[in-house]
């Protein structure tokens, strides 16, 4: 009984630090790098997903936030468009991950989206 519990505790470890830790602003930058040396083929890369998805992520979870301070009348952190028109190219957001100090960038991802949407769409 006892060696079962610590299999499945060990599985447990080997399973979750990638869902428990989020990517930094650092790692994302030298991933999204990596992929433009990569040129064409980078497109058959799942670094490509993963990118999209920690980017998709945050922006879930901003307009999340941003919905449930509208829905108690709260004042938002920012006002973005409505969902799918705040088009935001890759470029833009890198450019602005690059903006932050090399100190900084381990930060999460989500912290920085945040910070981006916030300055970039803030509430008159």
């Amino acid at each position: 009984m006892r060696r079962s519990i610590s299999m499945g505790a060990l599985a447990l470890l080997v399973v979750l630090p990638g869902v428990a830790q989020a990517m930094t602003v650092d790692e994302f930058l030298a991933k999204a790098a990596a992929l433009k040396a990569k040129g064409v083929s980078a497109m058959m890369s799942p670094d490509i997903g993963l990118l999209r998805g920690e980017v998709k992520a945050a922006g879930d979870s901003y307009r999340a936030e941003i919905d449930s301070a509208a829905a108690t009348g709260a004042k938002p952190r920012g006002c973005p468009p409505p969902k799918g028109q705040a088009k935001i190219d890759s470029n833009t957001l890198i450019s602005s991950f690059q903006t932050i100090p090399a100190a900084k960038r381990g930060m999460s991802v989500k912290t920085a989206f945040y910070s981006f949407m916030d300055k970039r769409y803030p509430c008159p």
